[in-house]
């Protein structure tokens, strides 16, 4: 499309309300758009293309890191803006990994071995392996949700098999949005098959949403790579 004089065209070719192409460009997730002596607003191509990649962004990684993400584009070199786009992606690939390790980790949950010595994470490595603070670790203990062993003199915190094994499905259902006491539910009936299945399922839609939010990050990469394309590349050195 050419250059949009009305801000109605641009709703229609967008799938927004006229109302909401206003809020959007006040939010800075579109550019301003140029007033005519008129008063009217101009739009170009490249509003529509941002207003088509915040709606698949929003469903990626929701509306507040979307306009986030978008209005940031608008003052990025094309270097920063395409890595800001590839975070994102990234991020849902962590999440994905994340909950895949915690359905393997479900499968032997309820083994009795105990790993072996090299099978044990401090806090700090438990943390960053999962992606959390070591306070978090520490609150989950004080739920009773990850019981770590304490094998120092220190009585530092010390997690062996079993409990990464735990804090792992733990970490899943809390970015899943699960509240602690429906993750203390869940992990205090693991032992019974109910339970485990229950766990199980949870896991599932967790990987079935995290895969519609990559669908919706993919159908807003055509646009993206519109507005990406109108960046700034900086001048060569020297």
């Amino acid at each position: 499309m050419g250059l949009a004089v009305r801000t109605v065209e641009v709703a229609e070719e967008s799938g927004y309300s006229v109302q909401q192409v206003r809020d959007l460009e006040r939010l800075g997730v579109i550019p301003p758009a140029v007033r005519q002596d008129n008063g009217y607003r101009v739009y170009t191509a490249t509003h529509v293309h941002a207003l088509r990649a915040y709606r698949g962004l929003a469903g990626a990684v929701g509306p507040v890191e979307a306009r986030r993400l978008l209005a940031g584009l608008w003052t990025a070199t094309i270097s920063e803006a395409a890595a800001a786009v590839d975070e994102v992606h990234v991020r849902l690939a962590r999440e994905r990994e994340e909950a895949l390790r915690a359905q393997r980790a479900l499968q032997g949950i309820r083994a009795e071995e105990t790993g072996r010595d090299d099978d044990s994470m401090t806090i700090t490595q438990l943390a960053e392996a999962l992606g959390v603070r070591s306070s978090t670790l520490r609150f989950w203990e004080e739920e009773g949700l990850v019981r770590p062993e304490r094998v120092t003199t220190l009585r530092a915190r010390r997690y062996g098999l079993p409990a990464i094994r735990a804090a792992r499905v733990v970490a899943a259902l809390r970015a899943g949005g699960y509240g602690i006491p429906a993750v203390r539910e869940i992990m205090g009936s693991l032992d019974d098959a109910e339970g485990l299945e229950d766990a199980r399922r949870i896991l599932r839609v967790r990987l079935d949403r995290i895969a519609a939010r990559s669908v919706e990050l993919l159908r807003a990469g055509a646009d993206l790579a519109a507005v990406i394309a109108t960046r700034r590349t900086p001048p060569p050195p020297g």
